[in-house]
């Protein structure tokens, strides 16, 4: 199990450090894939991924891709409203295939996983958006990774006993404070390079603790879903670490903080 997560995970790291060095379509097409991934596993939970409404939903995430892209933001709105339309027409067309759960799980999907994920080709395209993408990852899995050992080690008064019995609120902590420190590490490191940051020795321990803070809370949040349903993982695609939604639960919440974050920096 370890050796499989290991691998899996060092795969995992190789793809996004290709994926985000290259930008671009090759950027984009690999967070749509994983976004129309991560979509299904949740309308899965749900029973409701194989329906007309989450055919509609996985093309209106394309859609969402397609209009980032190519830079024509004023038309999510509407496409967001035919969208709604579209869903209701189906449901009442098909009455009582569907139950209307479905639909409100199916719509949520594009935000909860699309448009948090597309945040992430959001940063990429900002000036020296190679170099503040990394702020997502260090916000959440270096935030994961300190969280853990520091729980481990010390960890003693327990955060959520009932959802998350083996978080402690020294795990949590230690994960805001490690992810400050990795945010400060790195803008050390790659000062130079971010010449459109004022003073990100400043603006990356605060953008990565934030983020941190963020990321336990998605970490939870995927958590609960899971323990309604009575699942132990999202999915089977990573080995030794489950879904889509099973890596990447603490980066849909990292990735938009990090670029709001940004925006206001900027």
């Amino acid at each position: 199990m370890f050796k499989e997560r290991l691998i899996s995970g060092i795969l995992l790291v190789l793809i996004a450090i290709a994926a985000i060095y290259f930008g671009g379509w090759v950027l984009w097409g690999v967070l749509l894939l994983i976004s129309l991934i991560g979509m299904i596993e949740l309308e899965r939970v749900f029973k409701a991924h194989i329906t007309v409404p989450s055919a509609l939903c996985l093309l209106a995430a394309v859609g969402y891709y397609l209009l980032i892209r190519f830079e024509m933001e004023e038309y999510v709105l509407p496409a967001a409203l035919v969208l709604v339309i579209a869903m209701l027409i189906c449901f009442v067309i098909a009455y009582p295939k569907y139950d209307f759960t479905q639909l409100l799980v199916c719509f949520f999907s594009i935000f909860y996983v699309a448009m948090t994920m597309c945040c992430i080709y959001r940063i990429r395209v900002m000036d020296g958006g190679v170099y503040l993408v990394w702020l997502v990852f260090l916000g959440a899995w270096g935030s994961d990774t300190c969280a853990y050992c520091v729980g481990r080690l010390i960890g003693k008064h327990k955060a959520f006993p009932v959802l998350s019995p083996k978080k402690s609120w020294e795990g949590c902590i230690g994960g805001v404070l490690g992810a400050a420190l990795l945010g400060l590490v790195y803008a050390l490191i790659f000062r130079s390079k971010l010449t459109a940051v004022g003073n990100p020795t400043l603006a990356f321990p605060v953008i990565c603790a934030c983020a941190s803070v963020l990321s336990q809370f998605g970490d939870l949040a995927a958590s609960g879903i899971k323990r309604q349903h009575e699942i132990k993982d999202y999915g089977k695609l990573i080995p030794g670490h489950g879904g889509i939604l099973d890596r990447f639960d603490s980066v849909i919440f990292t990735a938009p903080a990090t670029y709001l974050l940004l925006t206001l920096v900027f």
